[in-house]
Protein backbone atom coordinates (compact mmCIF):
# COMPACT_ATOMS: atom_id res chain seq x y z
CA UNK A 1 0.00 0.00 0.00
CA UNK A 2 1.28 3.41 -0.96
CA UNK A 3 1.17 6.30 1.72
CA UNK A 4 1.89 9.57 2.01
CA UNK A 5 4.77 10.03 5.07
CA UNK A 6 4.89 13.74 6.04
CA UNK A 7 8.86 14.31 6.98
CA UNK A 8 10.38 17.27 9.36
CA UNK A 9 13.90 18.46 9.46
CA UNK A 10 14.72 19.97 12.64
CA UNK A 11 17.88 21.33 14.01
CA UNK A 12 19.03 23.34 16.87
CA UNK A 13 22.42 25.59 16.49
CA UNK A 14 23.24 26.66 20.31
CA UNK A 15 23.00 24.36 23.51
CA UNK A 16 21.86 27.28 25.39
CA UNK A 17 18.23 26.62 23.04
CA UNK A 18 18.73 23.18 24.62
CA UNK A 19 15.48 21.97 27.11
CA UNK A 20 17.23 19.72 28.94
CA UNK A 21 15.04 16.91 30.61
CA UNK A 22 17.20 15.39 33.86
CA UNK A 23 17.66 11.80 34.43
CA UNK A 24 14.79 10.39 35.29
CA UNK A 25 16.63 8.01 38.05
CA UNK A 26 20.50 6.68 38.84
CA UNK A 27 19.23 3.66 37.32
CA UNK A 28 19.96 5.12 33.39
CA UNK A 29 23.29 5.96 31.76
CA UNK A 30 24.28 6.77 28.24
CA UNK A 31 27.19 4.94 27.00
CA UNK A 32 29.29 5.69 23.82
CA UNK A 33 29.97 2.03 21.96
CA UNK A 34 34.37 2.41 21.51
CA UNK A 35 34.25 -1.20 20.40
CA UNK A 36 31.77 -1.04 17.38
CA UNK A 37 29.70 -3.65 17.10
CA UNK A 38 27.73 -4.39 13.62
CA UNK A 39 25.61 -6.87 15.74
CA UNK A 40 24.52 -4.45 18.28
CA UNK A 41 23.54 -1.58 15.90
CA UNK A 42 21.41 -4.09 13.56
CA UNK A 43 19.54 -5.31 17.10
CA UNK A 44 18.15 -2.05 17.81
CA UNK A 45 18.02 -0.57 14.25
CA UNK A 46 15.52 -4.35 13.67
CA UNK A 47 13.61 -3.75 17.07
CA UNK A 48 13.09 -0.01 17.29
CA UNK A 49 12.41 -0.19 13.27
CA UNK A 50 9.92 -2.77 12.85
CA UNK A 51 7.46 -0.81 14.67
CA UNK A 52 8.52 2.85 12.29
CA UNK A 53 8.90 0.82 9.26
CA UNK A 54 13.02 0.99 9.13
CA UNK A 55 13.10 -1.78 6.43
CA UNK A 56 15.78 -0.10 4.27
CA UNK A 57 19.04 -2.00 6.05
CA UNK A 58 16.75 -5.17 6.64
CA UNK A 59 18.48 -6.22 3.24
CA UNK A 60 21.86 -5.89 4.23
CA UNK A 61 24.64 -8.13 4.72
CA UNK A 62 27.22 -8.46 7.53
CA UNK A 63 29.21 -7.00 5.30
CA UNK A 64 27.13 -4.09 4.46
CA UNK A 65 26.69 -3.66 8.11
CA UNK A 66 30.88 -3.76 9.06
CA UNK A 67 31.48 -1.38 6.52
CA UNK A 68 28.70 0.67 7.69
CA UNK A 69 29.32 0.96 11.64
CA UNK A 70 33.01 1.04 10.56
CA UNK A 71 33.22 4.84 9.16
CA UNK A 72 34.74 6.58 11.78
CA UNK A 73 32.56 9.69 11.59
CA UNK A 74 29.70 7.53 13.14
CA UNK A 75 29.03 7.27 16.38
CA UNK A 76 26.97 5.43 18.52
CA UNK A 77 25.45 5.52 21.71
CA UNK A 78 23.92 2.99 23.86
CA UNK A 79 21.24 4.32 26.65
CA UNK A 80 20.98 1.54 29.61
CA UNK A 81 19.29 0.73 32.65
CA UNK A 82 21.73 -0.87 34.90
CA UNK A 83 22.89 -3.17 32.73
CA UNK A 84 19.95 -3.74 30.45
CA UNK A 85 19.79 -2.29 27.40
CA UNK A 86 17.34 0.61 26.66
CA UNK A 87 17.62 2.64 23.19
CA UNK A 88 20.18 3.39 20.88
CA UNK A 89 21.38 6.44 18.47
CA UNK A 90 23.81 6.33 15.66
CA UNK A 91 25.34 10.01 15.25
CA UNK A 92 26.82 10.72 12.10
CA UNK A 93 29.79 13.91 12.30
CA UNK A 94 30.42 15.96 9.43
CA UNK A 95 33.76 17.83 10.61
CA UNK A 96 33.97 19.95 7.87
CA UNK A 97 30.00 21.30 8.49
CA UNK A 98 30.39 21.26 12.10
CA UNK A 99 27.52 19.50 12.46
CA UNK A 100 25.86 16.09 13.76
CA UNK A 101 23.11 14.37 12.50
CA UNK A 102 21.22 12.36 14.73
CA UNK A 103 20.48 9.34 11.95
CA UNK A 104 18.58 6.84 14.50
CA UNK A 105 17.35 7.14 17.62
CA UNK A 106 14.85 5.17 19.95
CA UNK A 107 13.64 3.48 23.09
CA UNK A 108 13.22 -0.17 22.36
CA UNK A 109 9.19 -0.94 23.42
CA UNK A 110 8.93 -2.19 27.06
CA UNK A 111 10.61 1.21 27.98
CA UNK A 112 7.90 2.99 26.38
CA UNK A 113 6.03 5.77 28.70
CA UNK A 114 8.97 5.77 31.15
CA UNK A 115 9.50 9.53 29.86
CA UNK A 116 13.17 8.60 28.66
CA UNK A 117 12.89 9.81 25.16
CA UNK A 118 13.48 13.68 26.51
CA UNK A 119 16.78 12.71 28.79
CA UNK A 120 18.20 10.64 26.20
CA UNK A 121 17.82 13.23 23.64
CA UNK A 122 18.77 16.18 26.08
CA UNK A 123 21.67 13.65 26.52
CA UNK A 124 22.47 13.40 22.76
CA UNK A 125 22.72 17.42 21.87
CA UNK A 126 24.88 17.90 24.60
CA UNK A 127 26.94 15.23 23.85
CA UNK A 128 26.79 16.14 19.85
CA UNK A 129 27.66 19.81 21.27
CA UNK A 130 31.10 18.94 22.72
CA UNK A 131 32.40 17.60 19.11
CA UNK A 132 33.06 20.60 17.82
CA UNK A 133 29.74 20.76 16.14
CA UNK A 134 27.48 23.98 15.66
CA UNK A 135 24.33 22.09 14.44
CA UNK A 136 22.25 19.26 15.55
CA UNK A 137 19.83 17.71 13.04
CA UNK A 138 17.36 15.21 12.84
CA UNK A 139 14.63 14.45 10.85
CA UNK A 140 11.49 12.78 11.85
CA UNK A 141 7.89 11.35 9.50
CA UNK A 142 4.50 10.43 10.15
CA UNK A 143 5.59 6.77 10.98
CA UNK A 144 8.18 7.20 13.55
CA UNK A 145 6.99 7.32 17.43
CA UNK A 146 3.80 9.37 18.54
CA UNK A 147 5.61 11.84 20.68
CA UNK A 148 8.88 11.85 18.22
CA UNK A 149 8.12 15.23 17.05
CA UNK A 150 7.01 16.53 20.33
CA UNK A 151 10.10 15.95 21.70
CA UNK A 152 11.93 17.40 19.48
CA UNK A 153 10.12 20.08 20.07
CA UNK A 154 10.14 20.36 23.14
CA UNK A 155 14.33 20.24 23.60
CA UNK A 156 14.38 23.32 21.14
CA UNK A 157 14.82 22.13 17.88
CA UNK A 158 13.18 24.33 15.23
CA UNK A 159 11.40 22.89 11.93
CA UNK A 160 13.59 23.88 8.91
CA UNK A 161 11.99 22.07 6.03
CA UNK A 162 9.06 19.85 5.57
CA UNK A 163 8.25 17.63 2.82
CA UNK A 164 5.38 14.99 1.58
CA UNK A 165 6.89 11.23 0.00
CA UNK A 166 5.00 8.94 -1.12
CA UNK A 167 5.89 5.48 0.29
CA UNK A 168 4.80 2.50 -0.24
CA UNK A 169 4.28 0.40 2.82
CA UNK A 170 4.00 -3.31 3.31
Amino acid sequence: MIEEIFRKYLEIKSINDLNEVQMPSNNYSLNLVELKDFQLNKFFYKEIGKKCYWFDRLVWTDQNWIEYISNKNLITYILKNNDNLVGYSEIILNKEKQESEIAYFGILEEYFGKKLGGFFLSELIKKSFTLNTKRVWVHTCSLDHKNALKNYLARGMKVFKSEIQKKEIA
